[in-house]
């Protein structure tokens, strides 16, 4: 069948809407008729790297259309999300629980399925799509492990923000953080992840959030979101914080910037007191990139942690589902979490909007 799907051709090109053929699904695959689709800053960071021809989008929500020889669990009709860390659970990373690590992950970057090979093809030629999901489609075909069926109640624009920018950032602040009732948190950016980090940390009781992020209008949906304090840089942040905490310094630091660097690195490392932990859930446009100078010693004599988190650390087959029913139940609010909606057609307005700071997390909405 014919698709058309949101692609990148080269470093520092447009997104192209482009028609490709699409394979039926294979064995153990489903193909999906997506309905939403979330704008995250990692669908960005493609745009400079040098990659081949690949099929964009990680965050996304659909239908299933048709299943291959071999699917369990899944049938024509079933409304799923879609996972960008897919879960095998037999690998040593699913069985021991941390399914954020599936061993099926290695090909993200590649757009190969789990399966072997691509089922895009432009121009006769086989193409990826971004961690096996390529949610910036009208259609795709995913495997199975790479789908999570959710309650058909449920709204997709719901199960589209859980698969990405909500489970992030909540479970970078409850998984890999582990904020407690009274810590004293600072989250370095308010985007689409930094603001479900903010959301966690409030609902956590914890003692003070507080909030650096350059942009304004993210500064002020953070208070929105309950955060107790703001600021606009790194510098502003440790005058004020550490006064008010006596000196000792925040007990967690999460990094949820849209493009980290070594400079917001080292300011949450310095405004973390002893024994306290920096999580590092952000990344540069250059994942190859040093961008982390600390002294060893100081890391040491301070007792300190500094933590990478892959999905918060989040399980997805437990947690997409629990964190629904989070939302299902008023205790948590998705829909606070959308600030616009887009055609697939006005992608590149989407994540120029995002770049300054005018959403915090954008969807595409596809037509019937």
């Amino acid at each position: 069948m014919k698709t058309r799907a949101a692609a990148l051709r080269g470093v520092g090109q447009d997104w192209e809407i482009l028609e490709f053929d699409l394979a039926d699904p294979g064995p153990g695959e489903v193909r999906i008729k997506l309905k939403v689709a979330g704008l995250c800053h990692s669908d960005e960071h493609l745009q400079h790297l040098e990659l081949p021809l690949m099929v964009g989008g990680h965050e996304g929500a659909g239908i299933i259309e048709a299943v291959g020889e071999g699917v369990t669990g899944l049938e024509v009709g079933d409304h799923v999300a879609c996972s960008w860390i897919p879960s095998c659970g037999v690998c040593r990373f699913c069985v021991t629980g941390q399914g954020n690590l599936c061993d099926l992950g290695a090909n993200m970057m590649s757009g190969e399925l789990a399966n072997g090979g691509y089922r895009f093809h432009y121009e006769g030629q086989p193409v990826g799509a971004i961690a096996a999901t390529g949610t910036f489609a009208e259609h795709a075909v995913l495997d199975q492990r790479s789908v999570i069926k959710v309650d058909k109640d449920l709204p997709l624009e719901w199960v589209s923000l859980v698969t990405c920018g909500v489970a992030t950032g909540w479970g970078s602040v409850i998984n890999a953080g582990q904020v407690r009732a009274g810590d004293v948190v600072a989250i370095y950016g308010c985007g689409g992840i930094g603001a479900n980090a903010v959301n966690a940390a409030v609902q956590t009781n914890a003692g003070l959030v507080a909030v650096i992020d350059p942009v304004e209008g993210k500064r002020d949906f953070a208070k929105k979101l309950g955060a107790d304090f703001v600021y606009a840089s790194g510098e502003e942040a440790m005058a004020d914080l550490w006064e008010r905490t006596n000196g000792v310094g925040v007990d967690v630091a999460v990094v949820t910037a849209g493009v980290v660097t070594g400079d917001i690195i080292r300011d949450a490392f310095f405004l973390t007191r002893k024994g306290g932990t920096i999580v590092l859930t952000g990344v540069a446009d250059d994942a190859a990139e040093e961008n982390m100078h600390l002294s060893s010693s100081l890391l040491t004599l301070f007792g300190k942690r500094i933590i990478g988190t892959l999905y918060g650390d989040c399980n997805p087959r437990v947690d997409v589902p629990r964190l629904l029913e989070l939302a299902r139940a008023g205790k948590m609010d998705l829909d606070g979490m959308i600030t616009r909606k887009y055609t697939l057609d006005e992608i590149n307005t989407g994540f120029k909007d995002m770049l300054e700071g005018r959403n915090i997390r954008g969807l595409i909405v596809y037509d019937d």
